[in-house]
């Protein structure tokens, strides 16, 4: 019998799918990790998002982006070993596209940084050098997880000097956050071989440290932020709507209702924070394989949108914080199409 040429629904079945390739090569469900870096450092400063803070979110997504696709031009060859369904050692993606792609993002999100103002472009040329300087030499020493860590705190950096210029009133955030990452980070150097419960451990401890500096502080102090950006919102029902109307005694009780509600919402993503990473830690700590080491680097990473979230109720910006938490299943629910490991 001859051969028949294969039609048009078995030409489909076997040609490689580009779009899914890039979208591995990426590691697009990590990006709903990354817009709230900078609206957690635009709460920081007790400042409502604006335009810039817009701006800054698109150059975090770009440097984000050139990052992942530098990962994977620089690990090439221990793909080939250890991951060849990637898409580079699979051959769906040929490296100098990689490559170019790396600097093309890194490009635009610095020229998004610099339409953002000077103290944007400021924070995000040394944050553009650390994920490059991570990614081709930085990765496999022992100062791979602080750079990892110092990154993402720039990147909370970058939201607040875009939207406000005043960087430094969310160093705090920042090293919380860059804190976080450094734990994760640390636990995934060994994702692959797995072998030694201290690095979850670590991570584990660091966890309900940070759990316990999110949720704590006087909701007094706290809610400047959430005043601000809903007087600027002219949200009804926020805090600054209950509170400036009213007698005195009706302003009281209503400033004593939001300010539990404020306490309430930092203890629930401090919880959701808590419930996403620390169970794969236990459990990578118990049994440390690869396979449960891997777990505990996928949680951690997801913990990052409850713990921006909580940074940015902590702040005093409740409503910008429940949009931040919103993106957290919506990443879990993008990661179920696309692989990122």
């Amino acid at each position: 019998m001859a051969n028949r040429a294969p039609g048009p629904e078995r030409s489909r079945a076997v040609r490689p799918n580009h779009g899914l390739a890039w979208a591995e090569l990426l590691r697009l469900p990590a990006l709903f990790t990354v817009p709230g870096d900078a609206l957690a450092g635009a709460a920081a400063t007790a400042a409502a998002p604006n335009h810039r803070t817009l701006l800054a979110i698109g150059s975090s997504l770009c440097l984000y982006e050139a990052g992942m696709a530098l990962n994977d031009w620089a690990d090439r060859a221990e793909d080939a070993a250890e991951r060849p369904h990637r898409p580079l050692p699979s051959g769906r993606i040929h490296p100098a596209a990689a490559l170019s792609t790396a600097c093309a993002l890194t490009g635009a999100g610095l020229a998004l940084a610099a339409r953002a103002g000077r103290p944007a472009l400021a924070i995000a040329v040394p944050l553009a050098t650390t994920v490059w300087a991570y990614d081709l030499a930085l990765k496999h020493t022992p100062a791979g997880p602080v750079a990892m860590a110092a990154a993402r705190g720039l990147d909370l950096l970058l939201g607040a000097a875009a939207t406000t210029g005043r960087p430094r009133e969310a160093l705090s955030s920042a090293a919380l956050l860059g804190t976080h990452t450094l734990a994760v980070t640390t636990v995934s150097r060994r994702e692959t071989t797995g072998g030694s419960p201290v690095p979850p451990l670590a991570a584990l401890a660091t966890t309900a440290l940070l759990t316990r500096l999110v949720t704590g502080g006087s909701p007094r102090t706290q809610s400047r932020a959430g005043r601000r950006e809903a007087a600027a919102r002219g949200l009804p029902g926020t805090r600054a709507a209950l509170t400036t109307s009213g007698t005195a005694p009706d302003r009281r009780r209503a400033r004593a209702s939001t300010e539990k509600a404020a306490v309430a919402l930092r203890l629930a993503l401090g919880a959701a924070y808590t419930a996403t990473a620390a169970r794969p830690y236990l459990h990578a700590t118990l049994n440390p394989s690869p396979p449960l080491t891997q777990r505990a680097v996928t949680g951690g990473i997801r913990a990052t949108i409850p713990l921006q979230a909580a940074l940015t109720a902590r702040s005093g910006a409740d409503v910008t914080a429940l949009l931040i938490a919103a993106l957290a299943p919506l990443g879990r629910r993008f990661a179920r199409k696309v692989s990122v490991t």
